[in-house]
C-alpha cells in the first residue's frame, strides 16, 4: 500500500487541476487535498522508514546532507516552481505538472530502488477484530443519532447558538478545522489514561513495544518536547514566505528566487550542515545551526518593515508597483540566507531524530519523532494567515522568532548529544 502512495497522490494533483476552476472548485479542492495529506503523511513515514532501514548508522549519518539537499528542492518545487506555473500559466498546468512529476518518481522508484524491509509484524496484528467491530459499530450508531438530531432540530439550534456566540458565523473551513483539532487534543488530555491503557494492553505486541522501547527511557519528555517545539518558528515562517512575496509584488520573480537562489543556497546549506555534524558533533554545532535558523525570521521582519510601503500598494492591487532592483536584490539576500539557513536546520532535525531512534526500532521510532514534530508545524502554519493578516507581515515575523525562542532554550538539556560515535561507529 505504501508503494502505491506517490500513484495515489499522483491522481490525486490531476483530479484538482480538472476541478479547481469549476464553479465549487474551491471547495471540492479542499476536499481532495485533505484526502491528499492523509497519504501524503504515509508517504513521509515511508520514505523515512525506507531511509533507516536501508542504512546503517555510518550511512545515515554520511548521506544526511544529500537527504536534507532532497527535502529542500521538494519543498521549493512545490511552494515555488509549482506556485509559479500557476501564477504565470494557469493552475490547470501547474497541478497537472505536479501529477505527472510524482508519477515519473514513482517509476524511477520501482525500477531503480532495491528492496530493503523485513517485516516485523503483519498489520493485521494491530487490530482487534472484536474491538474494531464494536468501534465501527458504535461510530455508525453516533453519526445516525446525529443526522436525525441535525434534520429535526439544527435550524432551530444553529439560530439560538449563532445568536449567543455570532463571531462563529465567520469561521471558515480551515479555521474550523484548526478548532476540531484543537478540541481533540483536549480530548485526548482528559482521557489520556484510559487511550495509555487501550494501547498498552498487551505490552508484548510489536506496536505497544515500539511505544514503551521510544518513551521509556531517561530525559525523553525534554526531548519529545524539543522535537515539538524546534520548529515552531520556521514552520510558521515558511508558510507565509510565499504569500508575502506575492503581496510584495513579485509573483512573478518568486519563482526564479526560489529555483536560481534559493536552491543552489539550500543545498549548500544541506551539505554543510551534514558535513559539520559529521566532523565536529551533533552536540558542539546544535545551537549556532539553529540560532542561524531562526534569526531568518528577525531578517524578515526587518525585510516586511523596510518594505511596508509595498506591501501596502501591492497587497490585492490589479498594477503591481515593481519594488526596484536594489530592494529586490535585498530581498534575494534574504531568501538566500533563510534556505541556507533551513538546510543547516533541516541536517540537525534529522540527525537528532535518528538519535532518538533505537537500532530494535529504527523505522517506527522515526516515524513517531517526525510525527510528533509535525505538531507545532500544524498549529503555526494554521494560525499564520490569521496572524500576519492581524499584525502585519513585520510584526508577524518578528512573532514567529519568539515562538522559537521555547525549542532553543531545550537544547541546553536534551539527550542524545553525545560525541559522533552515536552516529559514527
Amino acid at each position: 500500500m505504501d508503494a502505491l502512495n506517490p500513484v495515489f497522490l499522483a491522481v490525486l494533483f490531476i483530479i484538482v487541476a480538472f476541478i479547481n476552476s469549476m464553479p465549487s472548485g474551491i471547495k471540492a479542492t479542499v476536499i481532495v487535498f485533505f484526502v491528499a495529506a492523509i497519504f501524503s503523511a504515509t508517504q513521509d513515514i515511508s520514505i523515512d522508514g525506507y531511509y533507516m532501514e536501508a542504512l546503517d548508522k555510518k550511512g545515515q549519518a554520511k548521506f544526511v546532507g544529500y537527504r536534507v539537499m532532497a527535502y529542500r528542492i521538494a519543498m521549493m518545487a512545490g511552494t515555488g516552481v509549482i506556485v509559479t506555473i500557476g501564477a504565470t500559466l494557469n493552475w490547470f498546468s501547474a497541478f497537472f505538472a505536479a501529477g505527472i512529476s510524482l508519477f515519473l518518481l514513482f517509476f524511477f522508484h520501482l525500477f531503480f530502488l532495491p528492496t530493503v524491509e523485513i517485516e516485523k509484524a503483519k498489520i493485521s496484528s494491530l487490530f482487534n477484530i472484536g474491538l474494531l467491530a464494536k468501534f465501527l459499530l458504535g461510530g455508525l450508531t453516533i453519526l445516525i443519532i446525529l443526522a436525525g438530531v441535525g434534520y429535526f432540530t439544527w435550524e432551530s439550534f444553529a439560530k439560538k447558538f449563532f445568536e449567543v456566540m455570532p463571531s462563529l458565523k465567520n469561521i471558515d473551513l480551515t479555521e474550523a478545522v484548526a478548532l476540531l483539532l484543537l478540541i481533540s487534543l483536549i480530548f485526548l488530555a482528559l482521557f489520556k489514561d484510559r487511550i495509555k491503557d487501550l494501547i498498552f494492553k498487551d505490552r508484548e505486541s510489536f506496536y505497544s513495544r515500539v511505544f514503551f522501547d521510544y518513551i521509556n527511557r531517561d530525559h525523553m519528555s525534554v526531548a519529545v518536547a524539543f522535537i515539538i517545539l524546534m520548529r515552531t518558528g520556521e514552520s510558521a515562517l515558511s508558510s507565509m514566505v510565499a504569500p508575502f512575496m506575492v503581496d510584495l509584488g513579485l509573483k512573478i520573480h518568486f519563482g526564479w528566487l526560489s529555483g536560481g537562489i534559493g536552491l543552489p543556497f539550500s543545498i549548500i546549506g544541506a551539505l554543510a550542515g551534514g558535513f559539520f555534524i559529521s566532523k565536529l558533533s551533533l552536540k558542539k554545532i546544535i545551537w549556532p545551526f539553529l540560532l542561524a535558523q531562526n534569526l531568518t525570521n528577525l531578517f524578515y521582519a526587518a525585510l516586511a518593515l523596510y518594505l511596508k510601503g509595498y506591501l501596502t500598494l501591492n497587497t490585492g492591487a490589479e498594477t503591481i508597483i515593481y519594488i526596484g532592483n536594489h530592494n529586490l536584490f535585498v530581498v534575494a539576500i534574504v531568501h538566500a540566507f533563510d534556505q541556507f539557513a533551513g538546510g543547516l536546520g533541516t541536517a540537525v532535525l534529522m540527525v537528532f531524530l535518528m538519535r532518538t531512534c533505537s537500532d530494535q526500532f529504527k523505522a517506527a521510532h522515526y516515524a513517531i519523532g517526525s510525527g510528533l514534530m509535525n505538531i507545532s508545524g500544524v498549529f503555526a502554519g494554521v494560525a499564520s494567515g490569521f496572524l500576519a493578516e492581524r499584525l502585519g507581515y513585520g510584526l508577524f515575523f518578528g512573532f514567529t522568532f519568539l515562538l522559537s525562542i521555547p525549542g532553543m532554550c531545550l537544547i541546553f538539556y536534551i539527550p542524545f548529544l553525545g560525541n559522533n560515535k552515536e552516529i559514527v561507529p
